[in-house]
């Protein structure tokens, strides 16, 4: 690991840029599959508990509690994505456009990742952030990231710390010290 760089040795800064665009893409994509879904366990619902669609009358109040914890993830995430189009735009000298939903934004977003090849700080921020809304996104939803052991020892540090992220499409150490990525044709 080179120190001042954050990167492997013998890995170029597109080689690091890379990986983290692929990775932000799939968090990208989980976002705009979720985002929707976690507004819906926010939107009141008809007022109606289960006993009373199950034919036994009403069941005190009709009225569903708000769930702070679903409203400030979707305020915390709302404001994320448009930070995070807004300085991906300033960084890459583009002209901010209109405000739009969160899903029109993540889709742009998207969009401007190719642009972002020959900036691995970008990248690797860009991943970084859409992967903590990702994240506190499926936290809120009660689902968290599935995690899968994998046997054998990391070739890289020897630990028994292998696991795959299916939601991502990786398998890597998860050994804090490692992180170490498996290559495709290993997993």
């Amino acid at each position: 690991m080179n120190g001042t760089t954050g990167q492997t040795t013998g890995q170029t800064a597109g080689e690091a840029a890379g990986g983290s665009i692929d990775r932000a893409a799939l968090w990208i994509g989980s976002l705009r599959r979720r985002y929707p879904m976690l507004l819906e366990e926010l939107a009141p619902g008809t007022g109606r508990v289960l006993r009373e669609v199950r034919g036994g009358g009403p069941a005190g109040s009709g009225v569903a509690p708000v769930r702070l914890y679903v409203s400030d993830a979707l305020r915390d995430i709302t404001d994320g994505v448009i930070e995070l189009e807004e300085a991906v735009r300033d960084r890459l000298g583009l002209r901010r456009i209109t405000a739009a939903p969160v899903p029109v934004r993540l889709r742009r977003l998207a969009e401007l990742l190719a642009l972002v090849g020959d900036l691995p700080d970008l990248a690797a921020h860009i991943e970084e952030e859409t992967r903590r809304m990702a994240r506190r996104c499926a936290r809120a939803m009660g689902d968290p990231e599935q995690l899968v052991r994998l046997p054998g020892r990391c070739p890289a540090c020897d630990c028994v710390s292998l696991r795959a992220f299916p939601e991502r499409g990786v398998a890597m150490c998860v050994n804090p010290a490692c992180r170490h990525v498996l290559a495709e044709e290993t997993t």
